[in-house]
């Protein structure tokens, strides 16, 4: 920072990676000032359509919404997910995590009929795109089963849930951490 500046695209790099280490360390507070600084700084440096500054959008919304501040991190979903539609179109994988990541955040207000179709939409397009057995697909497996678990369809919140959890089992291993977190669904 002191001799590249805040917007030099290794600071960004560096302030995002810091960002987002303190976030897995639990440490959100002191991440939040990082993610605030990488996303003005990709907007001062990028503008508003370029894919850092919407990769830096999501990292802020993501914080924002493990932190607990939905009604903060709501608005910067819908705008980066209206911007990666945009700009990317709406089966790529950056378009599919926003869609996810919105449909989540819905899931959590409780706000659980606009969370479907999202939760719907990121799977089904992921299945066509990525694969059935890509992570992400597994992952948006995973969350349209919490979401039904959510709205006690609990049939098939089980099944979404053990599909998730089989196929982790069967592509990334026993020991894999999204294996873990799929079998901890059930």
């Amino acid at each position: 920072r002191a001799t590249r500046g805040a917007s030099h695209s290794d600071t960004l790099l560096s302030t995002t990676r810091l960002a987002a280490l303190l976030q897995d360390r639990g440490e959100l507070a002191q991440a939040e000032p990082l993610c605030r600084e990488a996303l003005e700084a990709s907007c001062a440096a990028l503008g508003t359509r370029h894919a850092t500054y919407l990769v830096a959008m999501n990292d802020l919304a993501s914080l924002l919404h493990d932190r607990g501040k939905l009604s903060q991190a709501e608005p910067l979903y819908r705008e980066c997910l209206a911007a990666r539609r945009r700009l990317l179109g709406p089966r790529h994988p950056d378009t599919l995590v926003s869609l996810s990541n919105l449909g989540t955040l819905l899931r959590s207000l409780g706000r659980l009929e606009e969370a479907a179709p999202l939760q719907e939409a990121a799977l089904q397009l992921a299945r066509e795109t990525l694969g059935r057995r890509h992570s992400d697909t597994l992952a948006y497996l995973s969350n349209l089963g919490l979401l039904r678990l959510a709205q006690g369809r609990l049939g098939e919140a089980e099944g979404l849930c053990r599909e998730a959890a089989e196929e982790s089992r069967a592509t990334q291993g026993l020991q894999h951490p999204e294996t873990a977190a799929s079998m901890s669904n059930l």
